[in-house]
């Protein structure tokens, strides 16, 4: 089993701590990861994004042209990343920000509104987590509780405060898409 994950957004996000939280996730369950940041020179309000892999063995190159996966949390990203996920790929979308519906019929797609699931359960800020919720309840290459874990273990201690709240978070998230049809 190797995924390829894009997570795209605005710098501000949390698109490169949802990638480097799933590559610890992974690390600390005994997988083989990858992760790599990409940032505008703008950071907060200009476009960031990362790449992870996870995998059963060692991940053989760390760059994907075609992920399995890109979770696209504003319309930019959506537009640069909605061609390039492999066929029977998933794209998962924050219909929060991006109203425009995908084109393609040959992926999955989960919406998820997470930047209203984040601000309900705590705060806007958090809406990356919802996105990886949604994540893990259509491609399960992790448990909720391997993430919790991580979020237990990885947190840094001047958020220490909102460990619970992400966690809410992520288990709305992962519960809005697995109740929408995919």
């Amino acid at each position: 089993m190797e995924t390829s994950i894009i997570i795209a957004g605005f710098g501000g996000q949390g698109v490169l701590f949802a990638g480097q939280l799933l590559a610890y996730a992974g690390m600390d369950n005994g997988l083989h990861v990858t992760w790599i940041p990409s940032y505008g020179p703008e950071m907060r309000g200009g476009t960031a994004n990362c790449t992870v892999i996870v995998s059963d063995e060692p991940v053989g190159a760390p760059i994907v042209a075609n992920p399995d996966v890109a979770v696209v949390l504003n319309l930019p990203s959506l537009e640069k990343y909605e061609p390039l996920v492999k066929p029977g790929g998933l794209l998962v979308v924050n219909s929060a920000l991006v109203t425009q519906k995908v084109n393609r019929t040959d992926i999955e797609v989960a919406y998820v509104p997470a930047n209203d699931i984040a601000e309900a359960l705590g705060s806007a800020k958090m809406m990356n987590m919802a996105a990886l919720g949604a994540l893990l309840a259509r491609r399960p290459i992790l448990t909720l509780d391997q993430l919790n874990q991580t979020l237990d273990d990885h947190l840094p201690a001047r958020k220490a405060h909102l460990l619970e709240a992400n966690k809410r978070v992520v288990q709305k998230g992962y519960e809005v898409a697995t109740a929408v049809p995919a």
